[in-house]
């Protein structure tokens, strides 16, 4: 299949980064997957205090919820990082780095915040992908037009 995403690590003038994309377009159908914590199939917290632990599940739940949609990371444009302290997101990169391979990076936004939803959880992640669909070509070497 054609790539359905272009990716732009750094337009000119803004500096690069390794961990994400700056710009991210495509064409398919829009799936939003709602933020995702450490939490399994029977509701329990994954790896209470354990942040490498949680960014697995979370990860996994990602998977999952983009499986149920008929999409995979490779179709993810966004990535939001809920952080109860910023020093888990080595936890959450590694867990990202694993979970997307070698595909391109999507965008992607860091917020540290006071707590979540359960006072277990140290992290949650939300995702935008664009799953291809009949027709769909090459995101194209150019922007699209405003």
């Amino acid at each position: 299949m054609v790539a359905h995403l272009t990716h732009v690590p750094a337009p000119d003038g803004v500096a690069p980064s390794p961990q994400y994309s700056h710009v991210v377009w495509g064409t398919g159908r829009f799936v939003a997957i709602s933020g995702q914590c450490s939490l399994d199939a029977a509701g329990a917290v994954v790896g209470p205090g354990d942040p490498a632990a949680q960014a697995r599940q979370v990860f996994a739940n990602l998977r999952r919820c983009l499986a149920a949609a008929g999409a995979g990371f490779e179709d993810v444009v966004k990535l939001t990082y809920f952080v109860t302290d910023v020093a888990h997101l080595r936890a959450v990169r590694a867990a990202r780095d694993e979970a997307f391979g070698p595909a391109p990076l999507p965008a992607s936004s860091a917020v540290q915040v006071a707590a979540l939803v359960g006072p277990d959880l140290l992290i949650e992640i939300e995702a935008f992908a664009l799953v291809p669909t009949a027709g769909d070509t090459d995101g194209g070497d150019s922007p699209p037009p405003l």
